[in-house]
Order: structure tokens, then C-alpha cells, then sequence
């Protein structure tokens, strides 16, 4: 949730991601472990996002990056990297999260739209990161 927040702050403003993290962690008091796996995918996030957007380009061609609403960009973009970038957390879980936080704070459609594009990623994809090594859980 941290993360989607500074990301989304991000999208409108040129704050140091950083000092927008530490504001969101001293605001809402998140333990150190929030605050890392949040810098971890923020970090991830903006570092591979021309990677993300290929993806989201690939798997939801009716919907252009640059005119999806952000929050769902935002969502795409960090499941994506969780997804295929990162190792640790189950596919299954990064999905259904990304949903909740779809229905939480997107528009109607947006739970179809993370769902759909989620689970097209992951039926290519297969069982296989980016770099070749296995997904936990895979559904």
C-alpha cells in the first residue's frame, strides 16, 4: 500500500521517492519491514518502468499506458515488477492484492482490467521470471 501511495505521488510530482517514503512511514508509523519491501518496489518499479509498460502495452493493447488512469497504471506496474522482477512473494498473492487494491481505489472496471492483464502475463510467462528462475506459488 506504501509503495502504490509514493508511486502514485510520483506520478504527479517530482519528489524524491525517498523523502516521500519516509514522510508516508513517520505519517502512518510503519514498522522497518514495511518500509523496506516499499523502497524495494518503488526502486524496482522506477528503474524497469519502460519494461513494465511494455508489458502493460503487450497484454492490454485497447488500453494505451499513457491514457489508463494512473491508479491502475500504478497498480499494473507494481504487480508486474513483483511478479516477474522479484522473488519472494507468491503469484497468486501479488494478484490478489493487486485486485483489492484495484477495487479500493480504482474505477469499476478496474479489477477486470488488473485481473485480466495479470493473469495474461502469467499464462505466457509461464512458471519463469524474467532472469529464468521459478515463481513461488504459481497459480
Amino acid at each position: 500500500m506504501a509503495a502504490l501511495q509514493v508511486l502514485y505521488e510520483l506520478a504527479f510530482t517530482a519528489h524524491d521517492p525517498a523523502e516521500s517514503l519516509a514522510r508516508l512511514a513517520k505519517e502512518k508509523a510503519l514498522p522497518r519491514e514495511a518500509c523496506d519491501f516499499s523502497s524495494e518496489l518503488i526502486q524496482g518499479v522506477l528503474d524497469s518502468k519502460s519494461k513494465l509498460d511494455g508489458f502493460i502495452e503487450r497484454f492490454a493493447p485497447a488500453f494505451p499506458v499513457e491514457q489508463m488512469a494512473v491508479v491502475d497504471r500504478t497498480i499494473l506496474r507494481l504487480s508486474i515488477f513483483e511478479i516477474l522482477f522479484r522473488a519472494g512473494t507468491p503469484v497468486k498473492v501479488t494478484i490478489n492484492e493487486a485486485i483489492e487494491l484495484a477495487k479500493a481505489y480504482g474505477g469499476d472496471s478496474s479489477p477486470r482490467l488488473v485481473n485480466g492483464v495479470l493473469g495474461s502475463i502469467v499464462a505466457k510467462q509461464g512458471t519463469h521470471k524474467i532472469d529464468g528462475t521459478e515463481h513461488e506459488g504459481v497459480p
